[in-house]
């Protein structure tokens, strides 16, 4: 039970959200920060559209809020978009940016920050990062293949320094590109990683050996995968 005790079984934002409880205060936030769900970050959209003059007919603000979301799950900021100005145009980059100080001003955050703020917390705190390097000293993280960018720059930084991370996940499953999961992520394991041993699951529970060849001959078409026979008993 004590060991139990210890152990942090959650997603991503929900460790982010208890953290940045913990800490936020260090990036400029007031502990008691609100967590907006989408109609609350709608809801701030709106309000910057109409400040800037937008037609909310012509400019809807959820096409706004996915693109915001699309370059948030990459971990940027309007100061990295403006580097990069095919991501947004400047219609697009005036709304993030003053959604944004919005939000500051509310002393809230959206999902994305969860995630973007914890990594922003352990990248510029190190001694942050090394108290919970010494607390995470094994890490698991199941369905790796749905991981986005953020969530790879956190877990690599917590397992930097002692490598006892362990992946489970199964790259033909990967199905959530358009929400910012990246597949390099656990095809990339290895380089990252070099000492990983890999355990292969091949024994599938689920399904009739006919179905399982037939799904394989369709997934070995896919280019970016590791090779893999199933089988079932």
């Amino acid at each position: 039970y004590g060991f139990r005790s210890r152990m942090w079984i959650s997603t991503f934002h929900s460790i982010g959200a208890r953290l940045l409880r913990e800490h936020i205060e260090l990036l400029d936030y007031k502990p008691q920060f609100g967590i907006y769900d989408t109609g609350e970050q709608l809801a701030v959209i709106k309000k910057v559209t109409a400040a800037l003059g937008l037609d909310e007919k012509l400019h809807p603000a959820k096409n706004f809020a996915s693109r915001i979301h699309a370059v948030k799950t990459e971990g940027m900021t309007p100061a990295d978009v403006r580097k990069k100005r095919h991501l947004m145009d400047d219609q697009q980059l005036a709304v993030f940016e003053r959604y944004e100080e919005d939000m500051k001003r509310a002393n809230a955050l959206d999902f994305d920050d969860l995630l973007i703020k914890t990594h922003q917390l352990f990248a510029d705190y190190p001694a942050v990062l090394d108290a919970y390097r010494d607390q995470f000293r094994y890490i698991m993280v199941d369905e790796y293949q749905d991981t986005n960018a953020v969530q790879y720059k956190i877990v690599r930084l917590l397992a930097d320094a002692h490598q006892n991370l362990c992946v489970v996940g199964d790259e033909d499953q990967s199905i959530y590109s358009w929400r910012g999961a990246d597949i390099q992520n656990i095809l990339s394991f290895e380089k990252d990683f070099p000492n990983t041993k890999v355990v292969k699951l091949e024994e599938n529970y689920r399904s009739t050996q006919t179905i399982i060849n037939a799904a394989t001959h369709v997934i070995r078409n896919n280019t970016q995968r590791k090779d893999k026979t199933l089988f079932t008993n």
